[in-house]
């Protein structure tokens, strides 16, 4: 299960009071064929292609978007607008432009989302609710010669001192994980800020279970599956 991409989410264009009226409700898509974009500096860049699942003609729009924490522009994508036919594809580049060699893994995302040109109008006395669902993916730079790892979060250290667990990351990887977390023994818990963890960052959040030794945590692998919860030892 994808549980990490908050992959697709519906905005709804409504006129007026149109939705407390009878009408239709219209929906369409752009699909990327992927869950995450990989764009591995050794390559320079990465492609991904989108399909638009509607049957009508729609424009897709590609937008880059920082995480509050790094707002480096270190990629852009081209093209960003294009005109799609119904169950055709588009494909997308993400090209580099870093002036430095990444150091580490850096995180970013895009949202796709297909915009309906071709809408027959509104029947008379009926209300037209127009919808586009937009896909949202990450997007994560990795440096050259940095070997893959599909356990990043084995390297994360906890700790837990004040009623407050930490937690840091002291790898290159980007680590993604649910922001529940489990004190052991016992009923403990606590709450991570968000769904991912940077490279040599620590984040820092309340805790009930002081006298825990243990967390248990659900992490996610790149492309954002959930596997097997993990647990780690909580130093003191």
């Amino acid at each position: 299960m994808n549980l990490f991409n908050g992959a697709r989410c519906r905005h709804f264009c409504l006129g007026g009071l149109a939705l407390l009226f009878a009408g239709h409700v219209v929906a369409d898509g752009m699909v990327p064929d992927t869950s995450v974009v990989i764009v591995n500096e050794a390559d320079g860049e990465a492609s991904v292609s989108v399909t638009n699942t509607d049957s009508t003609l729609a424009l897709l729009h590609v937008t880059l978007e920082d995480i509050p924490e790094d707002k480096d522009p270190l990629v852009f994508v081209t093209p960003p607008l294009a005109r799609v036919e119904p169950s055709k594809s588009q494909l997308v580049r993400f090209i580099l432009q870093t002036s430095e060699p990444l150091k580490t893994q850096r995180l970013k995302r895009v949202i796709f989302e297909g915009m309906p040109q071709d809408r027959p109008p509104a029947e008379a006395g009926h209300a037209r609710v127009g919808v586009t669902v937009r896909q949202n993916l990450p997007v994560i730079l990795h440096p050259k010669g940095l070997a893959p790892n599909r356990t990043p979060w084995t390297g994360l250290t906890w700790s837990l001192k004040n009623d407050q667990v930490s937690v840091h990351n002291p790898s290159p990887y980007v680590v993604r994980l649910a922001q529940e977390l489990t004190l052991l023994p016992g009923n403990g818990s606590a709450l991570l800020p968000r769904t991912y963890v940077l490279p040599g960052e620590t984040l820092s959040v309340p805790a009930n279970g002081a006298t825990a030794t243990s967390v248990r945590l659900q992490p996610a692998t790149v492309y954002g599956f959930a596997v097997p919860h993990f647990e780690a030892p909580l130093e003191s």
